[in-house]
């Protein structure tokens, strides 16, 4: 069977505005600007509120899966918005050609619009995996090395910010900075500049050491990792503003970069050619793939340290955090990945975890919520939480949740805290004092 749907030409880049829904906030907002360089007219979508999910609701299934409603809803009330010239308006959204419902969300979103009145709208394609041939973004090797720049740039800013804000003796200042930032970083792509391994190079430790200049009151908090879908993950809207959240309950917040969720891609192909056969081409181009995007990684992970941040791990030790718990044959959705994520938030003393998911997830429900069990009789100190979000979970009940798991991480981080008894100090000074008269002695 034809299908029959409208194709974004060359000729709309004149004439069209793309609507791009927001996941990665930060992220999203500098690779909106490599379009623009490359010639398009984009719009990163910020309407929020529960008429998106209603408009979902309307439009698609509600057994389908909670970002895809979200998206398509997102898209719906842009469009009824008023806003925009219906005939002069395209859509984006990504496709990750694996085994995950997000492949097929073009064709939901086509037949939602259809069925909405907006069958003349354009739905583009960004995908790294041949998909929608003809009618995807086309990927020509400077607008890929943008795309990965804007990742690393937005993955370094939300890192540095999420462990400034919480210390800051100036409430703002780092939010402040990132804006700054960020308008800098999108000028540069826009005008096609700052997403060489050189001006990276550049620019990367000046963004961290301005960050380390903050003014701060470093007290010990609770440290909480977010880990999980990657739309709820990310999206404010997917989350019910998660990360705003847990900064009113006062916590440092580890959300790991979306470039994890790249390389995690990227390694894939090869682990699968090495599982169940393949060619020397297939098992050894993610090794190629890797070794570019790692460059970058070094970089990144250099100017967090040497300013005093905690920087995450290389992808090439998340892989090792697999061995004993998940097999890295399992890649469906965020599959190994998930698992190996709260593994390093844990050891690096983040563990406190919120386990994001859309509601029916499997992926999710296999590599998050049924490794649980696992990864506490591995790391007894872990202190996971699941927490399902879907058109029909109320947002108090999701955050009672979290504020029970914040409960016991708070009484952990004062046992861990609290002064030692007096007899254990008096012991323990005994034992201090006595080399030390020892000496005096000596020297008399």
């Amino acid at each position: 069977m034809e299908l029959n749907y409208p194709v974004f030409t060359e000729d709309m880049k004149k004439t069209h505005t793309i609507l791009i829904p927001n996941m990665a906030p930060v992220q999203f907002r500098i690779l909106a600007a490599a379009m623009e360089h490359k010639g398009y007219k984009v719009e990163l979508l910020g309407n929020c509120g529960s008429q998106v999910s209603e408009l979902g609701l309307k439009y698609v299934h509600n057994d389908t899966c909670y970002p895809a409603l979200l998206v398509i809803g997102q898209f719906l009330d842009a469009l009824n918005s008023g806003r925009y010239d219906l005939d002069h308006t395209a859509l984006i959204i990504t496709q990750t050609g694996g085994g995950c419902r997000a492949s097929n969300y073009i064709f939901l979103l086509r037949k939602a619009l259809e069925k909405a009145g907006y069958g003349q709208i354009p739905v583009l394609s960004l995908n790294f995996s041949g998909l929608e041939k003809g009618n995807s973004l086309p990927m020509d090797l400077t607008f890929m090395r943008m795309a990965l720049a804007a990742i690393y740039y937005g993955d370094l800013l939300v890192t540095l910010k999420a462990q400034t804000a919480p210390y800051e003796t100036h409430p703002g200042d780092a939010l402040a900075l990132q804006e700054k930032w960020l308008d800098d970083i999108c000028g540069w792509v826009r005008e096609g500049r700052g997403f060489s391994q050189h001006e990276m190079k550049t620019a990367m430790p000046q963004i961290a050491a301005e960050f380390a200049a903050i003014p701060v009151h470093r007290v010990p908090k609770v440290k909480v990792g977010v880990v999980g879908e990657i739309y709820v993950k990310y999206s404010p809207l997917g989350n019910n503003d998660l990360e705003e959240f847990l900064a009113t309950q006062d916590c440092e917040v580890n959300l790991p970069g979306l470039m994890g969720f790249v390389q995690y891609c990227a390694y894939n192909p090869g682990e699968t050619a090495r599982l169940y056969g393949g060619s020397f081409l297939e098992k050894h181009v993610s090794d190629l793939i890797l070794g570019y995007i790692g460059t970058m990684e070094k970089v990144i992970i250099k100017a967090l340290k040497d300013n005093g941040y905690h920087a995450p791990l290389p992808f090439s030790e998340l892989t090792k955090l697999t061995e004993g718990l998940i097999s890295k044959g399992d890649k469906m959705g965020e599959g190994w990945l998930l698992t190996a994520e709260m593994a390093e938030l844990i050891r690096a003393g983040y563990e406190n975890i919120i386990c994001a998911q859309p509601f029916g997830c499997l992926p999710n429900h296999i590599c998050g919520k049924g490794m649980i069990n696992k990864l506490r009789e591995l790391y007894p100190e872990a202190n996971i939480t699941p927490i399902d979000y879907d058109p029909s979970a109320t947002r108090v009940n999701q955050e009672n949740r979290i504020k029970l798991m914040l409960a016991v991480g708070r009484e952990r981080l004062a046992e861990r805290t609290a002064p030692a008894p007096a007899e254990e100090r008096t012991a323990a000074e005994r034992k201090t004092a006595a080399p030390a008269k020892a000496a005096r002695a000596a020297v008399l």
